[in-house]
């Protein structure tokens, strides 16, 4: 079940699709029948959602294989980006409804992207309504090269009892876990099969003189020649070929194996495809990191060269066990070679991206670059005596997952998380839990505000205090002016005479820049001068803390009479979304107060358009969330702060005040 075998290098897979379309279910089919047995859910419509990767390893006709079972939402789609960049071939699972079609197309294009091929698998074929063609017609429309049907369903009154495979033109009846049997071709499918190997044919022959002629020529190819030229079309990236089942029935699933054995790549092609050298000392590279409990962290890896023994030094770090998933148990092993997908033990210092080299410091290889956040939560601890532990297991958290950040908001004095989606940061708060013991609580994070002013003013701050020995005593003047946006606080002094010392002034521009961090409002005052125009002084009670509370005395008082104004944070949005749903995004941006800048169509998405628009921060906290309601989960924006505007909370603030 691991190391070569049969001269031939173990080869790694991983399944994705949108999320419900049955990729778990596939996942523990495909490991059963290579006879590794996982644990299956009792009741399969109470599967908990798939957030992060799963592997699986196992051996089907001689051949070692790494699975991995990727989450289906886009709020850990990360987690996606981050195994294809590791595998030798994908299997793209989605349902057999046009209608969900859509779904699929992100994959689709990012698989072709990445120059990885793939094949499609129609699952829950079991479930099929209508034509088989409608649903390939549908996901053809967001595929870059064609789809090639290498099964055609057999429908026995209103289900699916079986399939024909159009390459070998033999029909195969589903047997609920078991192998299809071998059947007679049904006498009213003969046309429809023929029709399917035609255009299998005519498609392979565009990128093949010989088949080519033959086409012309009406010549039939032989079944030879057509898996040898699928296997070259789809390793170019010119075909996607498609397979029917139905994984809770383990239906389909033999044929998916056999077609994976034959067309995936091997490691070495993978490594020339990814411009990986495949000669040199043994290079691995590091894809996801975890913290568990009884083994300490483990670092996900693939093995693109040679041989890795346990206790090798990776990254400057001894390395402390190698290990594999067989039936998804972790099982130790004394060392892995090339193509293997492994996880090392207690890789300290080792990132999720690195690439690792007994003994060697490598160049390290590209890896996927995380996400803009689109989602926040503030945290804290229900009890105060839990803070410290709170920071060690978000950096252990951050560690696994790099989509998520944390940032210390100094204008609030929250702990913010920012992630993929209320699923994301949910999913991590509940591994707080689970995890750390951590009981925490969460709410929606504060606006970071700020005010300024809209007139000048002239103040006198004047502190006076006599109790017996040396008093206090200190006076200035000071005029307050606002100034453009974002320009920003500046003191200047005006004092002539020596009506204030010089050694006494840096004391009044630090109070006002301290006063300024919290106006009427509460918020920080932005975008005003301060200008110490006159003052008085005693030769021994003055000192530079009775300055500061002089001239804190007169900001207070100055910025109150100032025409105060709360200014909220504007952000310039792009919205990406499919054109079907354009309208409802815009119409989505206008209920938030946001204002609409324009659209047009996104550059390397044909069929989706980007739309441009201003909103208000306040507005932004749940976008990620109605975006996606009303886009069947695909609608996602990017973000990123323009300008601070007069608040509509400003004014009615003002009108309170008043």
């Amino acid at each position: 079940m691991s190391g070569t075998q049969n001269g031939r290098s173990p080869r790694s897979v991983a399944l994705v699709g949108p999320y419900s379309s049955g990729k778990s279910s596939l996942f523990e089919a495909m490991v059963e029948v290579a006879g590794a047995p996982v644990k299956r859910p009792a009741d399969p419509r109470n599967r908990p959602m798939t957030t992060e990767i799963r592997v699986g390893h196992c051996s089907y006709l001689g051949d070692a294989w790494s699975v991995l079972d990727c989450p289906g939402s886009i709020e850990f789609a990360y987690e996606v980006t981050s195994a294809l960049s590791m595998v030798d071939i994908a299997v793209v699972v989605c349902e057999p409804l046009p209608a969900r079609a859509l779904t699929v197309a992100p994959l689709l294009k990012q698989l072709a992207d990445l120059h990885l091929p793939h094949i499609l698998f129609i699952n829950k074929i079991d479930t099929l309504e209508g034509s088989i063609a409608d649903t390939l017609a549908a996901l053809q429309s967001h595929a870059r090269c064609p789809l090639v049907l290498r099964q055609v369903p057999i429908i026995d009154g209103e289900s699916v009892s079986g399939y024909v495979d159009v390459v070998h033109e033999r029909a195969y009846r589903y047997r609920k876990g078991q192998p299809s049997e071998l059947m007679q071709i049904p006498s009213n499918m003969q046309d429809e099969e023929q029709e399917a190997l035609g255009k299998l044919v005519e498609t392979l022959a565009d990128r093949d003189d010989v088949l080519l002629e033959k086409v012309l020529e009406d010549v039939k190819p032989g079944t030879d020649e057509i898996y040898r030229n699928l296997r070259k079309d789809l390793a170019d990236g010119a075909v996607v070929e498609a397979l029917l089942g139905s994984a809770d029935n383990v239906s389909g699933v033999r044929r998916l194996w056999k077609a994976l054995r034959h067309d995936a790549p091997f490691t070495a092609e993978t490594a020339t495809r990814k411009g990986i050298p495949t000669e040199g000392p043994p290079l691995a590279q590091i894809f996801k990191t975890q913290h568990a409990g009884h083994t300490g962290k483990l670092s996900y890896a693939r093995i693109w060269r040679g041989t890795i023994k346990d206790g090798a030094t990776l990254g400057g770090t001894r390395l402390g066990g190698i290990y594999q998933f067989p039936g998804g148990d972790l099982a130790k092993r004394a060392e892995a070679g090339e193509g293997e997908i492994v996880a090392f033990g207690r890789l300290d210092g080792v990132s999720t991206g690195a690439t690792v080299s007994p003994g060697a410091t490598p160049a390290q290889l590209p890896f996927p670059a995380p996400p803009a956040a689109v989602y926040a939560l503030a945290i804290a601890t229900t009890d105060h005596k839990d803070d410290v532990k709170l920071n060690g297991a978000l950096q252990k958290i951050r560690e696994e997952d790099p989509t998520l950040t944390v940032v210390q908001e100094q204008d609030t004095s929250e702990t913010v998380l920012h992630g993929q989606g209320e699923m994301h940061l949910n999913a991590t708060v509940e591994r707080l839990s689970r995890n750390y013991a951590l009981k925490v609580a969460t709410h929606k994070p504060q606006v970071p505000y700020k005010e300024t002013i809209r007139k000048a003013v002239h103040e006198h701050g004047r502190l006076k205090k006599q109790s017996g020995g040396h008093g206090q005593f200190a006076d200035v003047k000071i005029d307050i002016a606002p100034r453009q946006r974002g320009s920003g606080f500046e003191f200047i002094d005006k004092v002539v005479g020596g009506a204030v010392p010089r050694n006494f002034i840096p004391a009044v521009g630090e109070a006002a820049e301290e006063a300024a961090r919290k106006g009427p409002f509460g918020f920080p005052v932005v975008d005003i001068s301060v200008t110490l125009v006159d003052g008085q002084f005693h030769s021994v009670d003055s000192s530079d803390m009775a300055f500061k509370t002089a001239t804190s005395l007169a900001m207070k008082e100055g910025l109150a009479k100032a025409d105060p104004v709360l200014l909220e944070p504007i952000f310039r949005v792009t919205i990406s979304v499919p054109n079907d749903y354009t309208a409802r995004a815009q119409r989505l941006v206008t209920g938030r107060r946001g204002q609409i800048l324009g659209f047009a169509e996104r550059e390397g998405w044909p069929g989706w358009d980007d739309v441009e628009a201003l909103v208000p921060e306040a507005e932004l906290h749940d976008l990620i969330i109605e975006l996606r309601s009303q886009t069947l989960g695909l609608g996602t924006y990017r973000k990123q702060f323009d300008h601070l505007a007069e608040s509509r909370a400003g004014q009615e603030l003002r009108r309170g005040a008043a």
